[in-house]
């Protein structure tokens, strides 16, 4: 039995819902997906009880030769990822493709035979040859090595049920509600899925996460799963949990004293056990509570489990694959201690835990509050947020912001008077907590012990320090009662070792006291404190890319203090005085200035963030003040909401970035408050935030540009967004779409340019134009009370027709000034009507290798009167078309001075007609011929004409055409004698040793009033744009471009 793999042989079919689930499990709550690369996830289709089914025809397969044939109590109870490595494993190489295909073809399973097929045809090159896998065949057991086993099954069982109950909250123990996270769940299915491209299980898997999310209650899941027999019972015969602290708090020890701390049966069989490391699974937690750090000496790193090593060698031995190579490792890790272990891991495999998501979020709430009216009243403030709600994605911060809100709403209480930020909520909780801690002290020097605190929280976030020993603690001046009160309220919480080192419970408190410290009075007393300033905002407030800033928090809960609503309710609870003595120093220095934060490309600018959690109106317009520039990606309903009230204060706005990745009126219908009583208002909100967006371009009258690039808008939003470019006090001057989806190009849109007399540039990049839009773009371009001065029409699918009309449009239009088309078709007809414009600069790159007929472009170039910029850059040139070319240069009226005919494959025997045409023109002053074959004796010829004591040419681009030194003589006399030369790019051509020789010593020789200047080349990747106009030249100096890499090449040659 086999399967054929021919790539004629296959096309499949699957249902619409089948497709849309493992979508949706592709990418839903996990940043890097569970699924990716994994083979066979066709096993998804089928139902619980096709599974069965197919579990059933799987016992009855046989395996290849000297294997064991798997058994029934193997795959009674395995899920669908563990039904792919069993298959793996016993049926290795494409047998296991072979074996699914046969036993769905007994399924009737016809449509997954084909994704079968298809796969295998795909991954078979990878394949590893089909031997026996030695990990089919049983370990023997002796009499009482099982029940060993059993015993440490048990053991595990009790240590780790029930998840989930570990840690103990103050205030009620009734009112802690657990919830399982259910993408977590699903999780466990795949977690050593078998992976491309050779279809095998990763030895390595890294579990990211914030604190709090979830990483080691999963890993207790894991535990149990395994204790009980339903966790790859077929694969791991032995699990243990190991914590970083466990292993560091002796100054040396194996790994096998360390797993003998755990494992209660004989020593033998523990040997037996690392004997067959291929059936072992070791789960390591707690890296960021290690206080050691891992040696980086490979020299120091060992192969032996028996040998006794320091924690650090230990470590760094397992998680580089030194040690073990073939056990499994599933690692837990925060964000922060990615990049250290990162640096040893070998091929892992990393999937990023989220928490709960939106759905678990509300259910949570729903639980949480079981009178429907406070759990609708909770929800719409949890979700009315932007900061909040994100933050409820860990569960024990979503336990504790329903706490206070109950708390406050059985008072009577308004919740948005109480809390008027997330800051608050916190603080409420905290200073809940805090009086109690006072009132356990004898002595209780309140202010000192809150200003200790906050001090220890402060240096830890600073230095990315989250675990605290007795030397922190003696600084920070928390004596042995204040730890021990700290404690037992659950603020701080002893770390997994024998030593006195300590962590936040959260690191949500440390957060919050780290940022407290900063508006506390006199906290100066305190030894090494520092004041805040600009260096130390920038990197509070600076967005980090892809990666979290790890003091995001901090920043929040800072800016959060500085609303004076929220200081007064801090100063009563905690009993201090605060000082916003910061706030004031921000709004005199001017946090935006030297910063740049406002313009970040990745996302909502953090700062926002920060700014929204003041809710200070005066406050934000005194930061915002100089802001002039923004760049913002919105990819969520809290990035929209966030940008929309910032972007009001913002009143010297002049340039918005705009991305554009939520669809609003979706977001709309499934906002927050879908509770039938909270009516049409709170439904869309997410549209009215949209609306407040767009509001600035009527309302700030500086603000004159608008890119909206990788965007989706449906119809109302662009209606929405078409609106507010239309309205009389809007003062946009250019609009600049660039790969945004066809849809948003609407008439609507198309038609500011007749009713907004300000826009006078207009470029559309990437972008599908549909028939409509472009009537739409016709239809403005006549109306006489269309301004527009640039039109750029770039890498946009236009069909000829629709060119040829626009074409024609433009002869009625006297204001355009600039046409650029990039990659476009036109034809003789459309070539004509643009060459009879009024235009005075216009770029055709890529459009048509037929475009330079004398009768549709050439002939009418020669009677232009307004022309002075023209690039044919990227259009194939034979020497017929060049000869016409450089004819109607030769005797052209038009006052053409920029000419790029960059890569239009000219050859040097188009050179002398080109000579001779640079001889009788008279207005040309910028000749751009980079990556066309002139070599030396095209260059040469060339040259020859430039020594005419009439030539007028400033900038020479020759770059990539194919020098040598051969024409370095002739193009040294050019540098000597020329009197209007003042940019030359010779980079991308090869003149040796010899050339370099030539150029310097007549750059010696010059006696021009004028001095050379070697600039490097720094890249080609120049616009369309910046290509028509040319370089910027200095009256004093000759600019010569290249890329020589000699010692001194950015100096300066002076002549006499």
């Amino acid at each position: 039995m086999s399967v054929n793999v021919d790539s004629g042989s296959t096309t499949t079919t699957t249902s619409t819902s089948s497709s849309s689930f493992i979508s949706s499990l592709i990418s839903s709550s996990f940043s890097s997906s569970p699924l990716k690369d994994g083979v066979m996830l066709y096993m998804l289709y089928l139902s619980k009880e096709e599974l069965q089914r197919f579990k059933q025809l799987l016992v009855n397969e046989n395996p290849i030769p000297s294997s064991v044939q798997i058994t029934w109590d193997q795959v009674k109870t395995a899920t669908w990822g563990e039904v792919i490595h069993l298959l793996m494993e016993y049926f290795p190489g494409r047998l296991a493709w072979d074996v699914t295909h046969d036993i769905f073809a007994k399924m009737n399973q016809m449509p997954l035979c084909l994704r079968v097929q298809r796969e295998l045809q795909d991954i078979l090159p990878n394949l590893k040859p089909e031997v026996l896998n030695s990990r089919g065949t049983q370990m023997n057991m002796e009499a009482g090595e099982s029940d060993e086993i059993q015993n440490y099954r048990l053991r595990v069982k009790c240590q780790y049920s029930p998840v989930g109950n570990r840690t103990t909250w103050p205030g009620n123990q009734v009112d802690f509600l657990y919830q399982d996270i259910l993408t977590h769940q699903k999780l466990l299915s795949c977690l050593f899925l078998p992976r491309r491209p050779q279809g095998q299980q990763p030895k390595t898997v890294v579990l990211l996460g914030v604190a709090g999310v979830g990483k080691t209650t999963l890993a207790h899941q894991v535990m149990l799963k395994w204790a009980r027999n339903t966790f790859y019972c077929h694969k791991f015969w032995y699990a243990f949990y190991l914590h970083c602290c466990d292993v560091a708090q002796n100054k040396e020890q194996s790994l096998c004293e360390l797993l003998s701390c755990q494992w209660s049966g004989s020593q033998a069989l523990l040997s037996k056990m690392m004997s067959k490391p291929e059936r072992l699974l070791l789960i390591l937690d707690g890296f960021e509570e290690l206080t050691l750090t891992l040696t980086d000496r490979p020299e120091d790193l060992s192969k032996d489990w028996s040998q006794k090593l320091p924690a650090s060698v230990l470590l760094a031995s397992l998680l580089s694959r030194r040690m073990l190579p073939k056990a499994t490792l599933l690692i837990l890790l925060r964000q922060s201690s990615w990049r250290v272990a990162m640096s040893f891991l070998k091929s892992p495999f990393v999937m990023t835990l989220i928490g709960f998501n939106e759905v678990e979020k509300k259910q949570y709430l729903r639980r949480y509050f079981r009178n429907k009216r406070q759990a609708e009243e909770a929800l719409c403030f949890i979700m009315r947020n932007p900061i909040l709600f994100p933050m409820c994605h860990v569960p024990v911060i979503c336990w504790l912001v329903c706490s206070r809100l109950k708390e406050q709403m059985e008072r009577g209480a308004n919740l948005a008077h109480v809390f008027p930020n997330a800051t608050a909520v916190f603080a409420c909780y905290l200073s809940s907590v805090f009086p109690n801690l006072a009132g356990s002290l004898p002595s209780d020097p309140h202010q000192e012990l809150l200003v200790g605190l906050c001090n220890l929280a402060a240096d830890g976030m600073w230095n990315k320090r989250w675990v605290f020993g007795k030397k922190d603690l003696e600084q920070a001046k928390l004596d042995t009662m204040a730890v021990a009160a700290l404690l037992k309220v659950n603020i701080l919480r002893k770390v997994a070792s024998g030593e006195d080192h300590y962590a936040f419970a959260l690191l949500t408190f440390q957060e919050f006291f780290a940022a407290l410290l900063y508006v506390l009075c006199f906290p100066q007393s305190l030894s090494g404190f520092q004041m805040l300033d600009q260096a130390h905002m920038k990197p509070l407030v600076e967005n980090s890319g892809s990666k979290r800033n790890h003091l995001a928090h901090m920043a929040i809960f800072l800016f959060g203090l500085f609303n004076e609503t929220c200081a007064l309710a801090v100063e009563r609870s905690f009993g201090c005085k605060l000082s916003l003595g910061n706030k004031e120093l921000l709004k005199m220095a001017g946090l935006q200035q030297g910063c740049g934060l406002p313009t970040v490309p990745h996302g909502t600018p953090h700062l926002f963030y920060c700014l929204y959690e003041t809710q200070e109106q005066a406050f934000l317009s005194q930061i915002l003040h100089d802001c002039h520039k923004v760049t913002l990606s919105i990819k969520n309903n809290k990035d929209l909401q966030v940008s929309a009230f910032c972007l009001k204060y913002c009143e010297h706005l002049q340039e918005v970035e705009l991305t554009v990745a939520l669809t609003v009126a979706k977001a709309s219908s499934l906002h927050p408050c879908a509770f039938p009583s909270t009516g049409l208002e709170g439904k869309n909100q997410p549209f009215q935030w949209w609306r407040d967006l767009c509001s600035v371009f009527r309302t700030h009258e500086d603000l004159e540009i608008l890119a909206l690039t990788d965007s989706i808008l449906e119809p109302n939003t662009v209606r929405v967004l078409s609106a507010a470019l239309k309205h009389p006090h809007c003062k946009l001057r250019k609009l600049i779409l660039r790969h945004v989806h066809h849809s948003l190009m609407t008439e609507d849109l198309i038609l500011v340019l007749m009713e907004n007399q300000c826009l006078s540039y207009l470029e559309i990049r990437g972008t599908a134009l549909q028939e409509e839009a472009m009537g739409a773009l016709c239809m403005a371009l006549k109306y006489h009370q269309c301004f527009l001065q640039c039109l750029r029409l770039e890498d946009c699918p236009i069909s000829r027709k629709s060119l040829r009309s626009l074409a024609r449009s433009l002869r009625a239009n006297f204001c355009l000034k600039t046409l650029m088309l990039g990659n476009g078709s036109l034809d003789d007809a459309g070539a004509y009507y643009l060459s009879v414009t009024q235009l005075e600069r216009l770029s055709l790159e890529n459009c048509d290798p037929t475009l330079l007929r004398y009768n549709s472009l050439i002939c009418p170039l020669e009677n232009s009167q307004r022309l002075t910029h023209l690039s044919l850059a990227g259009n194939p040139m034979n020497e017929e078309r060049a000869q016409e070319l450089w004819d109607a240069l030769q005797h052209t009226k038009c006052p053409l001075r920029r000419l790029v005919l960059r890569n239009c494959t000219l050859t040097s025997g188009c050179c002398w007609n080109m000579a001779y045409a640079l001889v009788q023109n008279k207005t040309l002053r910028s000749l751009d011929l980079g990556f066309n074959s002139l070599r030396d004796p095209g260059v040469i010829l060339l040259c020859k004409a430039l020594r005419n004591s009439d030539s007028g040419l400033q900038v020479l681009e020759l770059e990539a055409c194919q020098l040598t030194s051969c024409c370095c003589l002739a193009l040294n006399l050019v540098l000597l004698v020329h009197q209007h030369l003042r940019y030359l790019d010779l980079s991308g051509n090869y003149f040796g040793l010899r050339g370099l020789q030539l150029f310097h010593e007549t750059f010696q020789e010059r006696t021009l009033n004028t001095k050379v200047v070697l600039e490097q080349k720094q890249s080609s990747g120049v616009d369309m744009m910046a290509r028509l106009e040319g370089p910027k030249v200095d009256e004093a100096i000759l600019k010569v471009v290249q890329d020589w890499h000699t010692k001194g090449s950015h100096g300066a040659a002076p002549t006499n």
